[in-house]
């Protein structure tokens, strides 16, 4: 009979019974991501979260992104009023009317960005120097709120136009898409993503 394999470590928040947490924390957080569309589906997630638990939004990320269009900048920055009325008509998705419509006009403030940089990855991997940043989290109290990175990229976005960029919500951003390793020591992911700095940075 075979034995059951001994449990993983996980970050305290990915443990339990809510099973999209716990995917998500396996297969997603802390993964470099050099995609633009993947970069601007956390955008919009991360700004739909303001206020709400991370659970919240997963459950709803599949609404999202029909509901976005499968969150391609081009086909959201061209949302007029109608469609975000809808948008606000909508169950699947978090119908704050202020929320909505940031996801548009950062869209459009997004696509400037590409113009300008070539790609949204060459522009927001700079406030990392092109690697992740590899911490040494022991504890969930020692993870921070905010980073002087994440001060200057969030006061970087605000200039160029972004909503729901705060701090907070573009450390959120940075954990979420590589840019800081804050898995616990523990936790059975922080040598995964480790690993895959060096491939991030060959892409930087």
């Amino acid at each position: 009979m075979k034995q059951n394999s001994k449990p993983k470590n996980r970050c305290p928040w990915a443990e339990g019974l809510h099973s999209l947490m716990t995917a998500y924390h396996d297969a997603e957080w802390g993964v470099p991501v050099h995609d633009d569309r993947k970069q601007f589906e956390f955008i919009i997630l991360e700004g739909a979260q303001a206020g709400l638990s991370w659970s919240t939004v997963l459950n709803k990320r599949d609404a999202y992104r029909k509901a976005f269009s499968g969150f391609d900048p081009a086909e959201i920055a061209r949302f007029r009023r109608e469609k975000i009325k809808a948008l606000l008509q909508n169950p699947g998705i978090i119908r704050n009317r202020l929320k909505v419509a940031a996801a548009v006009s950062n869209a459009r403030a997004f696509l400037a960005l590409q113009k300008e940089f070539g790609s949204f990855d060459a522009y927001i991997w700079r406030f990392v120097g092109g690697k992740p940043i590899q911490n040494r989290r022991k504890a969930m109290k020692d993870l921070p709120a905010t980073s002087p990175e994440s001060d200057a990229l969030s006061a970087d976005l605000k200039k160029r136009g972004f909503k729901f960029v705060g701090s907070t919500i573009v450390y959120a951003h940075m954990q979420a898409t590589g840019m800081v390793n804050d898995h616990l020591i523990r936790c059975f992911r922080h040598q995964e993503c480790a690993a895959l700095a060096s491939v991030s940075a060959s892409k930087t």
